[in-house]
């Protein structure tokens, strides 16, 4: 298992440093950030000794190796417009994103086991064909009309929940602002939640739907129902636990998914997160804001789907074996 982890965690290292050129090697092609840090009255001269100051004309394996090394440091540069290091500026938009992440999945993981597996153990009924029917239509739907539908129904006719912001926050740890404390947070977190699971909650109920039926099928299966065990046990402990492992590897995959899905839903919601300040960066060429938000989205990336790996090598042994070989 050592050697498993040890080789998980610099193939991770490699992508890091790939993700990393890459986002680094496009910041050239979303503007001036000189242009929109001076305005028009600035002369050429004087904005050439800011690009200067600022080392935007050094070569570019000067500025990338200048940039790695900061990075390793924790240092990711500064903002060009909020005039502050970039990671303080994640860091203050992190909870709003990191939040409604968690609240998403809370939603796809509370509906899509219950949900999955009923329509896979009575894949005739009535209801699971309405299920099946309804992942289609949550499949086929884009996010933001989504959220402009959620929008329309539950604050412009009905007027029961918020379409904007996120409402009166709690300030923890000194640093955090969570809107999970408070009846007004949480009223606010509700439609962009459901509009983020929207993209995940249809894939899943039909993954587990799919691969419990595969396995309720097995020969394994049909020998607990042969010796008599209760229906609940062999749904449950023997058919369930073995569609985990697919499930398991997918889903550390579209977690990272998801939160880079946040651009869309919290452009539409107004939603302060990483995702709108992405938007913000690139109309204002903040290049160092955005090389920042690309690396750090890829670290969550590379973390999630590296802990995966990890977690499906202990459960399955036979992946270990196969990466030795």
């Amino acid at each position: 298992m050592f050697a498993f982890t040890v080789k998980r965690i610099a193939q991770a290292l490699l992508v890091m440093l790939i993700i990393s050129m890459i986002g680094f090697s496009i910041k050239s092609a979303f503007g001036d950030p000189v242009r929109e840090l001076v305005g028009e009255r600035v002369t050429p001269e004087e904005r050439a000794q800011i690009r200067e100051k600022l080392g935007l004309n050094d070569p570019f394996m000067v500025q990338y190796g200048r940039f790695l090394k900061n990075a390793i440091h924790g240092d990711l540069g500064r903002s060009f417009f909020f005039k502050k290091p970039v990671t303080e500026v994640i860091i203050s938009k992190a909870p709003a994103t990191l939040e409604l992440v968690f609240c998403a999945s809370l939603i796809v993981i509370c509906l899509s086991v219950p949900l999955g597996i009923y329509s896979a153990i009575h894949p005739k009924r009535l209801f699971s064909k309405i299920v099946m029917g309804g992942s289609i239509v949550g499949v086929s739907m884009p996010v933001f009309l989504t959220a402009i539908l959620l929008i329309y129904v539950f604050s412009v006719e009905l007027h029961w929940l918020p379409s904007f912001g996120r409402g009166e926050t709690v300030q923890l740890f000194g640093w955090w602002d969570s809107g999970l404390l408070t009846l007004d947070g949480l009223k606010h977190l509700v439609m962009p939640s459901i509009a983020l699971s929207s993209i995940m909650l249809p894939l899943f109920i039909r993954l587990i739907r799919s691969e419990m039926m595969e396995v309720l099928e097995s020969e394994y299966v049909k020998y607990a129902w042969a010796k008599g065990l209760k229906p609940r046990r062999v749904w449950l402990v023997h058919a369930f636990k073995n569609t985990l492992l697919p499930v398991i590897t997918v889903g550390g995959v579209q977690l990272g998914i998801m939160v880079a899905f946040t651009i869309l839903t919290e452009t539409v919601f107004q939603w302060q997160g990483m995702g709108s300040m992405f938007i913000q960066s690139v109309e204002r060429a903040d290049t160092a804001l955005m090389v920042s938000y690309i690396v750090v989205v890829g670290f969550i990336f590379v973390v999630v789907n590296t802990l995966v790996d990890l977690i499906y090598g202990l459960v399955n042994p036979t992946i270990r074996v196969a990466g030795r070989k």
